[in-house]
């Protein structure tokens, strides 16, 4: 395997460890005049629905299939995001309990907050996700003359390395690098998650971190396998069922 493959699998064993990093500290709030009117509701699309997406509109579809494939290309360690099913997991998270804020405080105040306090934003996930995409498509065309999707590789590589690092702001205050958290740690969900949530398709993020699966019974393997890959496949919650 070349170096660029070994570089690209110790990224991909630690990319969780680095997405709960990442969003941790990149919690901050929105300006005050960005709270003027209310957030509308996350079930309002602002487009037409994608063909086989809940939550999704054809724009957003079109910005969250590029994300993942650029983030996840497809090479001899694993298929790109979107065989892996990464886009599928990320418009069923949007368009679930998570999305909609279920389990979130939404009443306020909207104050700016520290790292530590966590999530600190009148908007849903899937309102972040929603404004975020329409943001960086923005951001893009003004520099670019074209949406996210359409801009070359080298581009989108510089758009991201932007929002991850705060180079980028938008205009309409929304904080770039808490959207970047975001969208960083849905990619690395739908990578590892059970299939049953729509990524991870036919295990194969678990395969590239030799992860056993949902059976906790792997105890007396850990010694005599350190080190070595365990020659078992990987069961899923639906393997069990």
């Amino acid at each position: 395997m070349t170096k660029q493959g070994l570089d690209r699998r110790d990224f991909l064993k630690s990319a969780v460890v680095g997405g709960a990093a990442a969003a941790g500290t990149a919690a901050v709030a929105m300006p005050e005049t960005a709270l003027a009117e209310p957030a509308a509701p996350a079930s309002a699309a602002t487009a037409p629905g994608a063909a086989g997406y809940a939550f999704l509109n054809l724009d957003e579809a079109a910005f969250v299939e590029a994300l993942v494939d650029h983030m996840v290309p497809a090479d001899e360690i694993s298929p790109k995001g979107t065989d892996l099913g990464v886009n599928v997991y990320i418009d069923r998270a949007l368009a679930g309990g998570w999305g909609k804020g279920d389990r979130l405080y939404m009443q306020g105040p909207w104050k700016q907050g520290t790292p530590s306090q966590g999530y600190q934003l009148p908007l849903t996930p899937a309102q972040l996700y929603r404004a975020g995409i329409e943001a960086t498509n923005a951001h893009c065309r003004k520099i670019f003359g074209k949406s996210f999707d359409r801009i070359e590789e080298g581009q989108r590589e510089e758009v991201l390395i932007g929002l991850s690092t705060g180079k980028i702001t938008f205009d309409n205050g929304l904080p770039a690098r808490l959207f970047w958290a975001t969208m960083y740690q849905t990619v690395i969900e739908g990578m590892y998650s059970d299939p049953i949530y729509g990524g991870n398709r036919n295990k194969a993020g678990w395969a590239i971190i030799g992860f056993p699966g949902v059976i906790a019974v792997h105890r007396d393997h850990v010694e005599q396998y350190r080190g070595k890959p365990f020659p078992n496949k990987p069961l899923s919650i639906s393997d069990m069922s």
